[in-house]
């Protein structure tokens, strides 16, 4: 991201999300923080900034006026390319949804997924989300059959309907880890393994360095037809040192099919850190505990596991087993609307719904979740997750107050179960103000809708599938 000149936020109720203790920063505080120039953190504190640090001619000031600031969610699982299906399906379990969605982008064009893809990320900064684990649509059409645990291929895309994708993540701002499918069942190895090595360098190469987080395996065992899928998939996170998330045990429709395909994982050496499991909503007690042992971490969909009736994926039960856990808004046609609070509200009640004890997911952890854990399984801490010296400066400012929400009796409880949308007032990435009010501030704002209406629904058409009300609110039939 280009200079900009430095900036102080100043009377804010910061969250920092950093551990207690580390770097001998307070659970919570009134105070300050400081942004260089190149967008990181350069210090934080309770108080009044320090002389040094209290502002020159060339160096922005912004006064909070006592909202809360706290750290930009990260998603660690999310389809950016989805924006343009939301609602569809809406009484589906997973796989007739996703048939739905497969037919429109079998039709779909790289342009079409660029703007689906700019649309999903300007739609993510505008809710506060400024780092995402970004499943790319594959370049390989599938028809999966959930009878067999197979996929048909179904026809293959040129390599611009997947590039196009990193395209537009960067040039909305996101920060992002692109996941890309290992599509060994619809060509030779070698070809394949050469085509996935380009991805991962189209990857970096067409993304600004300070947004690209790396590249990742787009896990796909569970639609596979033999174990070689997960022994390529172990290759290629080898010699390109990147980790691997694969969506797994997410849904009860032929559970032993999936189940029996854990040890594929397992045989192929894949279990470990660098391994995420997506959803893992169905596992057995011997998985888990293999997951916990070998240092695997999983990744949350609470609301749109709720949304597709995919079962709940009991993370205090995993937690406790010793797995890390990070959280995802999923698809944006599977959770509808990008909303980091709806999803810790709707994971945290469900959790002590199912355990019948309140206390067994409290909103500062379910919070850290969204925030420092998903880097942390991400492995992207170091750089995002909490407002820390070093870190960039992604993060989002929401006033408890407007609307109100009355007094606080606890920072992290008005936080987490009593804001919202409705609070967030400006999102920030890397100390430059990406929304504001509900508003991105790019330039792609001005035509994302349009252009999403357009490509999406030229390619809903050629699947026989049409809106029932036109951009402008109008039915079909009433127009000219």
């Amino acid at each position: 991201m280009n200079r900009m000149p430095p900036l102080t936020v100043v009377n804010a109720v910061l969250l920092p999300m950093a551990d207690a203790g580390a770097g001998g920063a307070a659970d919570w505080f009134v105070g300050w923080m400081r942004v260089d120039a190149s967008g990181r953190i350069s210090g934080i504190g309770p108080g009044a900034p320090p002389p040094d640090d209290a502002g020159t001619p060339a160096e922005e000031v912004f006064d909070a006026g006592g909202a809360i600031v706290a750290p930009g969610f990260v998603s660690a699982h999310s389809h950016l390319f989805t924006s343009g299906l939301r609602g569809i399906a809406s009484a589906s379990t997973l796989y007739p949804w996703l048939r739905a969605m497969s037919e429109v982008f079998r039709h779909a064009d790289a342009e079409a997924l660029y703007w689906s893809t700019v649309h999903g990320s300007l739609d993510f900064l505008a809710s506060g989300i400024t780092t995402a684990y970004n499943f790319t649509q594959s370049r390989v059409s599938r028809v999966f059959d959930p009878a067999t645990g197979m996929s048909i291929v179904d026809g293959v895309h040129p390599p611009e309907y997947l590039t196009r994708q990193f395209d537009g993540a960067a040039d909305a701002g996101l920060r992002v880890v692109n996941a890309i499918r290992l599509d060994d069942e619809a060509g030779p190895e070698r070809e394949v393994l050469a085509e996935f090595a380009d991805m991962v360098a189209a990857s970096a190469g067409r993304t600004p360095p300070d947004q690209h987080l790396g590249a990742s395996v787009f896990g796909s065992v569970q639609w596979a037809a033999t174990p070689r899928t997960a022994e390529l998939e172990a290759m290629v996170m080898r010699e390109h040192g990147i980790g691997n998330q694969a969506h797994f045990l997410e849904t009860a429709e032929e559970l032993g099919v999936q189940r029996e395909k854990f040890a594929w994982y397992a045989d192929a050496g894949v279990l470990g850190p660098a391994l995420l499991l997506g959803h893992f909503v169905h596992p057995t007690d011997e998985m888990v505990a293999a997951a916990a042992e070998a240092g695997c971490a999983m990744v949350w969909q609470a609301t749109s596991n709720g949304r597709l009736g995919s079962g709940i994926a009991d993370v205090v039960r995993y937690s406790r087993a010793g797995m890390r856990i990070g959280m995802g808004l999923d698809d944006q046609s599977c959770t509808d609307q990008s909303d980091p609070f709806g999803n810790m509200r709707i994971g945290m009640y469900t959790m002590r719904a199912l355990h019948t004890d309140a206390s067994v997911l409290l909103p500062r952890e379910v919070l850290r979740m969204h925030t420092l854990g998903s880097a942390e399984v991400l492995g992207v801490a170091d750089r995002v997750g909490s407002l820390e010296v070093g870190k960039f400066a992604d993060f989002v400012v929401v006033d408890h107050r407007a609307p109100g929400t009355g007094p606080v009796w606890d920072v992290y409880a008005t936080y987490v179960m009593a804001c919202g949308q409705r609070n967030l007032k400006q999102v920030y990435v890397g100390g430059r103000m990406v929304s504001s009010d509900g508003r991105c501030t790019s330039p792609l704002g001005a035509d994302v809708d349009g252009a999403l209406h357009e490509w999406i629904g030229r390619a809903a058409r050629a699947a026989g599938m049409h809106p029932v009300l036109d951009p402008g609110g109008r039915t079909p039939d009433a127009l000219p």
